[in-house]
């Protein structure tokens, strides 16, 4: 089944030198923008993460240090890399929890204004596992009866990922060909206010903590009762974007 699409959508993957996106770096992006009347481009390309590689992570990517050393940095290619994701919105696997925040942080740190929050999100891993619960190798398998060659290499999981989709579309039918239905239903498990899921809409709307020890409280009630509480998240290892939401839900709050 083809997409139905209003704007250009763009499955991405990405490889790091590990999972905490606070401390590690995207080593290899590679996307597939599918617009509307079914065009496609691929595009990929390695970066050099300006740290070393962990043995970990390449064992998983296959990539070393002495592949990238040569390759441009992140902060180079940020400013390309958001206009040829201007007015796009966005898919992946697993991306709603790593690939999206991991983006966005980097692109944060580039000092590159790139507003993910006008972007609409489908997560085909969170549409799977609401349906099946497996892997990428097993979704792949069981959606388009195929087997997924070079796994962990971000060209061969996003091209991947674009044919589960597809094939999810064709096997259920009450999955909305449409992509703020497939963003808005089926792709978040909660309701996320940054990128990390460190703050969260509760069941009346309410932004609140969703960790530490004030876990499940108002972000407002907490900074109106211990300003150093805020503080101490500005001052601590916490993803840029959380920092960034929480800076916006207090200045809101000033302001009033």
């Amino acid at each position: 089944m083809d997409l139905n699409l209003k704007n250009p959508l763009v499955f991405f993957d990405l490889e790091t030198t590990g999972i905490n996106i606070t401390q590690d770096r995207i080593v290899e992006i590679s996307f597939l923008k599918i617009f509307p009347g079914g065009k496609e481009e691929i595009k990929s390309r390695r970066i050099n993460p300006e740290m070393p590689i962990p043995q970990e992570a390449t064992a998983i990517h296959g990539i070393t240090d002495d592949d990238v050393k040569d390759c441009p940095t992140f902060k180079q290619i940020a400013k390309s890399l958001a206009d040829q994701l201007e007015g796009c919105d966005l898919a992946g696997y697993n991306s709603s929890r790593f690939d999206v925040p991991m983006l966005a942080e980097e692109f944060l740190r580039a000092g590159v204004d790139f507003d993910m929050s006008r972007r609409k999100f489908v997560d085909v891993q969170i549409i799977f596992h609401k349906k099946e619960q497996r892997t990428l190798e097993a979704a792949y398998k069981f959606y388009c009866d195929k087997v997924l060659e070079n796994a962990h290499s971000a060209e061969a999981d996003t091209l991947a990922t674009y044919e589960v989709l597809k094939s999810q579309l064709d096997r259920y039918p009450d999955l909305v060909n449409d992509v703020e239905t497939l963003s808005k239903d089926y792709s978040s498990f909660n309701n996320n206010v940054d990128f990390a899921g460190r703050v969260v809409l509760n069941d009346k709307g309410v932004e609140v903590f969703n960790f530490g020890k004030h876990k499940g409280k108002s972000v407002v009630e907490i900074f109106k009762n211990e300003p150093s509480y805020y503080a101490w998240i500005m001052d601590g290892d916490f993803p840029l974007n959380t920092k960034q939401v929480l800076t916006r839900i207090r200045l809101r709050e000033m302001n009033k």
